[in-house]
């Protein structure tokens, strides 16, 4: 510690680095990045032949290990430490006869213009700019300026530094500036235990002549993993994405280290289009006990079941890594936008990267597993992509689902871990003449025509609930008779189509807003319009304000399923101006006395939440809620009047009765659930 500087502009002080080196003796000191690291990339921009010149070189071996290998051959060190030149003559005098050490201070060198093919820097530059005074950055820019006088047009200078964000935005900035082409090269980690758990890099700044005027300037990123550099716009992006490598270097030391108290998540981006390969959670069960085989373990997630609850949320993740037996368990989810070779491709690509994210005491050379369900990746075809001006990109795709179905699914790319719409698609029927094959041996393919949409099907749990609230209509035992209907939202149009095919005498209005949504569902999602279906392309603020106005009191059911557009806002569903109390007041006002008004609520703000429900009071005098387990939803079915309160049992004696109703002979129904069933959690508020 008695090394230290006293302040950190006495790193620029030649009589502090004279005590430095006095008292640290003949002992090597690097800084930062050993021999064997950054050979590798001080390779491809030294020539045998190049004259080199290495600023700030205190008693680093690297000069001279670049002269021992043959890298180099005339390298010329200076530094402003009396006592470290003199300690390096004795040192490399009489061995190296190509090398020459020079007392020289490099803001104010003594050599010709253009006399160097390579100015070689490994920490002076940090060493110097420690902070953004004005004193500070008038001694880099003149660092700068000699560096720049004294290379030839062609010449580079590499500059080796920890890259913190002032000091890597003040070297880009100047030299990008200057015409130059800069390339930021990540150093491969030697595996051993580093002085610095922050990555070292390599600036490459290349000397062009000034062109005058505007010359687009040219910035690049080398990655440790790949040779081939990555172009980036900006001299922000450029930090920012050094800023990401040094923030995954933290976290890999960390958990390193020791377990993860709270689940971790990162992406790994594609090299090529630098856009999300896989999304990582580390995820460390503490209450299994470690053994040898039970360290650690990477679960591939199959495509298109990213968003299910066991892998898209923590507590489903939790269960997962208990269940697996594993100290850490990460999981990898796959993005639809990327192509992936099977389940031996992504060990191959993925096998060096995630030993990184292993945990403590793994055993050397220890083998990791790689899980899955039913041991693929599952299969997703992206069916149809485009962008709406309201809800912008989206995509259509056909995920195959636990037990071998197939589903089709609606996601807005603004939100990629909600699934909008889902609906179960048929197997395919054979043509005429056509032999089935057997089951066993089908193996489905992305290029295989769909089958229809099962519309007896209704995937989503919550509107399984939205359809059980319509017990709360007519009596105890028969359907209700003709019904309207609003449905405030469409999507793929799985709700109101289920509501117009399973209620044979309901009429069912849909207000959408976004013209789109229509053309998805219709074309993709099995929707169509008729005498008992009508879709009206409108905000529904402004259709149920109008029919407030004009025809009050005319549905017997009111439901909303829309989402919200802000992701700020703690709420997905609805949008808040759908729960401000002067519009609940038009939607009560436009529900027949015994209706009932079908609320999806996603709302992640407790606060939030209970305004929302102290409104909902405030304007129905009865109020149930059924809660959809695992997930965010809360479906509430609110009514007018607080005469047909019903507890329990009569609640699911109302489910079976309209269940019995709508099961007719020959119309096909989905018997994995009941409406009794669905309505059994439900509470009044």
């Amino acid at each position: 510690m008695e090394l230290l500087p006293r302040s950190p502009g006495e790193f620029g002080s030649a009589r502090y680095w004279d005590r430095f080196f006095r008292q640290r003796g003949q002992r090597p000191f690097e800084w930062y990045g050993a021999f064997p690291e950054l050979c590798p990339v001080l390779h491809k921009y030294v020539r045998p032949r190049d004259k080199v010149l290495v600023v700030g070189c205190g008693n680093s071996e690297l000069s001279e290990q670049m002269y021992d290998v043959g890298m180099c051959e005339d390298i010329v060190n200076i530094d402003i430490s009396d006592a470290v030149i003199r300690q390096m003559r004795e040192r490399s005098g009489s061995t190296r006869p190509g090398m020459s050490y020079l007392l020289m201070d490099m803001l104010q060198m003594d050599f010709p213009d253009a006399h160097f093919q390579v100015v070689l820097d490994k920490g002076t530059l940090d060493a110097l700019l420690t902070d953004e005074e004005e004193a500070t950055l008038a001694k880099v820019d003149q660092m700068f300026a000699e560096i720049s006088r004294v290379l030839q047009v062609g010449g580079r200078y590499l500059c080796v530094s920890l890259a913190q964000a002032h000091v890597l935005k003040k070297a880009v900035e100047y030299f990008s500036q200057e015409g130059w082409v800069v390339r930021v090269h990540q150093v491969a980690s030697s595996g051993d235990k580093q002085q610095f758990v922050l990555p070292v890099f390599v600036y490459v700044m290349t000397k062009f002549r000034k062109i005058p005027g505007s010359a687009p300037q040219i910035l690049e990123i080398c990655p440790e993993e790949q040779d081939k550099p990555m172009r980036v716009e900006s001299v922000e992006r450029l930090v920012a994405a050094v800023k990401d490598r040094q923030h995954y270097a933290l976290l890999c030391s960390q958990i390193s280290k020791t377990p993860c108290r709270e689940q971790v998540s990162l992406d790994l981006c594609d090299k090529e289009s630098g856009k999300p390969r896989y999304t990582l959670h580390v995820v460390d069960s503490p209450s299994v006990k470690p053994s040898r085989d039970n360290h650690f373990a990477i679960f591939i997630i199959p495509q298109g079941r990213e968003t299910e609850w066991l892998f898209g949320t923590e507590e489903g993740r939790r269960q997962l890594a208990a269940s697996a037996g594993f100290g850490r368990l990460l999981t990898a989810a796959l993005h639809r936008e990327q192509h992936y070779e099977g389940m031996a491709g992504i060990q191959a690509e993925l096998s060096g990267k995630v030993m990184e994210l292993a945990p403590p005491g793994l055993p050397a050379r220890q083998q990791v597993p790689f899980l899955s369900v039913g041991g693929d990746i599952g299969v997703r075809t992206v069916r149809h992509c485009d962008t709406s001006p309201l809800s912008g990109e989206f995509v259509v795709e056909d995920v195959k689902g636990d037990g071998g179905c197939f589903f089709r699914r609606l996601v807005f790319l603004r939100n990629r871990n909600v699934v909008q719409s889902e609906a179960r698609l048929l197997a395919p029927t054979p043509l005429p003449g056509q032999k089935k094959r057997r089951k066993d041996k089908r193996k489905p393919s992305p290029a295989e025509p769909p089958g229809a949409i099962d519309k007896s099907y209704l995937c989503c749990e919550h509107h399984k609930a939205m359809v059980a609230g319509l017990c709360l209509l007519g009596g105890p035992d028969a359907l209700p008779g003709e019904l309207a209907v609003l449905v405030v939202g469409l999507g793929g149009g799985s709700l109101p189509l289920f509501v117009h095919d399973y209620f044979s005498q309901a009429r069912v209005a849909v207000v959408e807003i976004d013209p789109s949504m229509l053309e998805v569902a219709t074309h993709w999602f099995g929707f169509s319009q008729g005498d008992r279906m009508q879709v009206h392309i409108s905000d529904g603020l402004d259709y149920v304000a109008k029919v407030a106005a004009e025809a009050p009191a005319q549905y017997d059911a009111v439901m909303f399923d829309v989402d919200s557009k802000d992701l700020t806002v703690g709420m997905s569903c609805p949008p808040p101006a759908f729960v401000e109390k002067p519009f609940l007041q038009k939607v009560k006002s436009i529900l027949k006395p015994e209706g009932v008004f079908v609320l999806n609520l996603v709302c992640r703000d407790a606060q939030l939440k209970e305004s929302v429900l102290a409104t909902l009071r405030d304007v129905f005098p009865l109020l149930y809620v059924r809660r959809i387990e695992g997930e965010v939803n809360e479906i509430l079915f609110c009514q007018p009047s607080p005469e047909g309160r019903h507890g329990p049992a009569e609640l699911g004696a109302r489910a079976r009765a309209l269940e019995g109703a709508l099961r007719q002979p020959g119309r096909p129904w989905d018997g994995s659930y009941t409406l009794a069933d669905v309505l059994q959690a439900v509470l009044i508020l």
